[in-house]
């Protein structure tokens, strides 16, 4: 089982609490109002952390990208450069959106898409830093984010596992609070895409936690998600669905939120366990009333060397296991057996 990795103080990973992220991604439409609010919200949902996203617009994308016309439903703009910059929050912003989560007792931090934005982030004193699927490949930022020495969460959308393996290859030597995300790239992704069992084949492959970050409508793929062992669940968040914007519709409003931190918190993490087998108490009571023993089909008297046809497989189970019933055939009896009795334990030294 790998460590638990610290988050703001929380530990993450396999036989710990799981960990909580509502993401308010861009869902802020670049209002710090907004945000404020969705972290308020968040906080009184119960999630461990809201995490939101920062990106210098210009650093990441060529001219004619910035400058391509952007007419999707979700536009807030001319232009995709000037929709995604209506997206961003203010420098300003970020620091008054720290403190406000402080106060609320969440943890705030955000999905860093370049090398100015993660050394902004560093300076607030980001607790840790998140990957987004859209850069897995980008080595030189998975270096220069690794470098800060911070814990990683990263999402493995849109990838190959042979693109999984450079990442974490480019990270560990670096930077070994690791955490993996399964994550299927699809706003809103079809249930029959989600490929939960992916879960295990990353927690195998690299010996990581593995978390989930689910883009699917309502809540029960991710609650099975923790069921499967994600030690991180991560849920895009709105105030309202039919918001404008590029992520509102695949996001959870809180009722949603609410009832996930719930089932996990009352049910699925208290179900988890160990891993370890033991019997319960009142399993211990189940059994002697229950489960069966050896007993006598007939009476067998002292001396009498014990056959199998003497013996039958009868509750309580407070006696001999069936498993020794053979071992008692060719027994001298040492004492009188009455007929529908169990044998003695002691017969196994006769």
């Amino acid at each position: 089982m790998p460590q638990a990795i610290f988050i703001g103080g929380k530990p993450v990973g396999d036989g710990h609490p799981c960990f909580i992220v509502a993401e308010i991604g861009v869902n802020h439409n670049g209002d710090a109002e907004l945000a404020k609010k969705l972290i308020a919200s968040a906080a009184e949902c119960g999630a461990d952390a809201v995490k939101s996203q920062k990106r210098t617009v210009e650093d990441i994308l060529i001219r004619s990208a910035l400058e391509k016309p952007y007419d999707s439903p979700t536009a807030l703009a001319p232009t995709y450069g000037e929709h995604r910059n209506k997206l961003e929050l203010g420098e300003d912003a970020w620091e008054a959106l720290r403190d406000f989560a402080a106060d609320r007792n969440v943890i705030f931090f955000a999905s860093v898409w370049d090398k100015k934005s993660a050394d902004f982030l560093e300076l607030l004193g980001a607790p840790a830093y998140k990957i987004a699927s859209a850069d897995l490949t980008n080595l030189p930022l998975l270096e220069h984010i690794a470098e800060k020495k911070k814990p990683i969460i990263m999402s493995t959308g849109m990838s190959t596992l042979e693109e999984i393996d450079e990442a974490v290859e480019t990270i560990l030597p670096r930077n070994k609070d690791l955490i993996l995300m399964h994550t299927v790239s699809d706003y809103p992704c079809a249930e029959d895409k989600v490929n939960l069992r992916m879960i295990g084949v990353l927690k195998n492959r690299y010996g990581l936690p593995v978390g989930y970050s689910g883009h699917e409508t309502g809540i029960a793929i991710a609650v099975a998600a923790r069921a499967l062992g994600a030690a991180v669940i991560e849920k895009h968040f709105t105030l309202d669905r039919a918001m404008p914007g590029p992520d509102h519709a695949s996001s959870l409003e809180p009722e949603g939120l609410r009832r996930v931190v719930k089932y996990i918190r009352v049910a699925i993490d208290p179900a988890m366990g160990d891993g370890l087998k033991r019997i319960t108490e009142n399993e211990l009571k189940a059994r002697a009333k229950l489960a069966k023993s050896v007993a006598a089909k007939e009476f067998i008297p002292r001396g009498a060397a014990i056959a199998e046809h003497m013996l039958a497989v009868k509750g309580p189970g407070t006696g001999l296991k069936p498993k020794y019933l053979k071992t008692l055939v060719g027994k001298t009896a040492q004492i009188d057996i009455l007929e529908d009795t169990l044998i003695p334990k002691e017969a196994l030294e006769w």
